[in-house]
């Protein structure tokens, strides 16, 4: 009898706990929206307020930027490591402004945790844009010394170079991809703060004006300029029109202002995405704009409406002009390296693009396949429930989501002992015995989406295998956006 009944209440303790993680058999899009903003507490740099959630996190780099004697504490390490690089980071505060912009209404009791991981980038951001005049902060740390040591934020003694762009650069390149970026952000987040803090937002806005004034006057890739400091980690790959086109158009998204207006469609709408990046903005830039005439019937962003369709129709796998390959179980799969970055941006794309045609019943083709809002959205959702564990390992890609998740990430604070937990130094060399270790992590960095599964959907969990094991800012940056869309379609 006793077995039975002990049988019965395991039966349903599982039954509940499937229940927490499933709503009328969708995913809990509600906790994972709330478990995504928490990973961004476990990637802060500087000093940790008080309140936060992510525990076993302290206190680091709070002597960044002394070396030229401006503060630049602040801001998010991009990835697994302790470096902090400001074109990833001004890509992901975009991606969460637009997020909010979109889709804040439907986020509810989470807007204020969606303001709060975007203003600890752009408080970092300001700094690094108004500190010196016409020089522009773009990254705080030494990759190479950095990825050379194992250990944890709260102990790095590698050093803290400072880097940035300027017109005294060799060969007039000082960085049109990073500023273009970083005035996209500071011009996206306003619109978050118009309402909440008025001034923060006209802060934000004349920043992000110099910054762009900066990007257009002085053209070149910040890589040629940075060398070593920047690449190979975030070389700017696709060069620096797309920058200059997305941060026109949130300047003109912001301003109207038809000095950015007639600049953007002096670049024009040229390139053929089927991407959509921290690098690589094109795609974004061409939805942003498409918005101008779907919604706002202004048949003069024409162009730029058919460029964003063209990208949809080089993602949908029915569409007979697709060059995107999808796995067995139906995930998207562009690269071998942190795929479900790519999964993530496009599937945000998906879905605002199907946003912007479904109240005014907008379609178009893809040969002779008809797409409508339906078609976007319904692709975007399977990639997100495929992320949250519909997929054929039923494995969330979302730490601390879902009964089955990645336990040894490749990320230095949540693979070795907290602070609080093991006081001592762990130096840079003793780290790596965490590293190698078999065990799971023992911090949980809830809400981080990984790089994901490869081609055919395997994962092997291994925290060595940084392609599929760590986390980034921008994987989980673009994810926000989809999740608080699903989050009002389905509770």
């Amino acid at each position: 009898m006793a077995s039975s009944l002990r049988l019965v209440a395991l039966a349903l303790f599982l039954f509940s706990l499937s229940f927490c993680f499933e709503i009328e058999g969708h995913p809990n899009y509600g906790d994972a929206l709330a478990k995504s903003f928490l990973f961004f507490q476990g990637q802060r740099s500087g000093r940790i307020p008080s309140g936060q959630k992510i525990s076993w996190r302290s206190n680091s780099g709070l002597s960044d930027g002394s070396a030229v004697n401006v503060d630049l504490t602040g801001g998010y390490y991009d990835a697994g490591d302790n470096v902090k690089f400001n074109f990833p980071m001004a890509y992901s505060t975009t991606m969460l402004s637009w997020s909010v912009i979109e889709y804040g209404k439907r986020m509810h009791k989470q807007l204020a945790n969606a303001r709060a991981a975007i203003r600890w980038s752009t408080d970092y951001l300001l700094e690094c844009s108004s500190s010196v005049p016409s020089r522009l902060y773009v990254g705080v740390g030494e990759p190479n010394a950095d990825h050379k040591c194992w250990e944890r934020p709260e102990d790095m003694d590698t050093p803290r170079n400072v880097y940035w762009v300027s017109p005294d650069k060799p060969g007039d390149k000082p960085g049109s991809d990073v500023a273009g970026e970083t005035a996209a952000a500071l011009a996206a987040a306003s619109m978050v703060f118009k309402k909440a803090d008025k001034e923060y937002a006209k802060k934000l806005v004349a920043t992000a004006k110099k910054v762009m004034d900066f990007a257009m006057k002085y053209q070149g890739r910040y890589s040629d300029s940075l060398g070593g400091a920047v690449c190979p980690f975030y070389c700017s790959y696709s060069g620096y029109k797309d920058e200059l086109l997305w941060g026109a158009a949130w300047l003109y998204r912001v301003t109207n202002d038809v000095k950015y207006l007639s600049y953007l469609k002096s670049l024009g709408a040229n390139d053929v995405p089927d991407i959509f990046s921290w690098d690589n903005k094109y795609a974004g830039a061409y939805v942003l704009l498409a918005r101008k005439i779907i919604v706002g019937k202004d048949s003069s962003f024409e162009l730029f409406r058919q460029q964003a369709e063209n990208f949809m129709c080089k993602i949908l796998p029915d569409s007979p002009y697709s060059s995107t390959q999808y796995t067995p179980g139906g995930l998207m799969y562009k690269m071998s390296s942190a795929n479900l970055q790519y999964v993530t941006s496009i599937s945000f794309l998906l879905s605002t693009y199907g946003k912007y045609m479904m109240p005014f019943g907008h379609t178009f083709n893809c040969g002779n396949l008809s797409v409508n809002a339906n078609t976007l959205r319904k692709l975007a959702k399977r990639q997100v429930d495929y992320i949250l564990g519909q997929n054929p390992l039923k494995m969330s890609y979302m730490v601390g989501y879902g009964p089955r998740y990645p336990q040894k990430i490749h990320h230095r604070g949540s693979s070795l002992p907290s602070i609080f937990t093991y006081p001592n130094k762990i130096g840079c060399q003793d780290g790596f015995r965490y590293l190698n270790s078999g065990n799971p992590n023992p911090n949980m960095l809830t809400g981080a989406v990984v790089g994901g599964p490869d081609g055919n959907d395997a994962f092997p969990d291994d925290r060595n295998d940084y392609a599929r094991s760590e986390p980034t800012t921008y994987i989980n940056a673009a994810i926000v956006g989809p999740l608080a869309y699903l989050v009002g379609s389905y509770g």
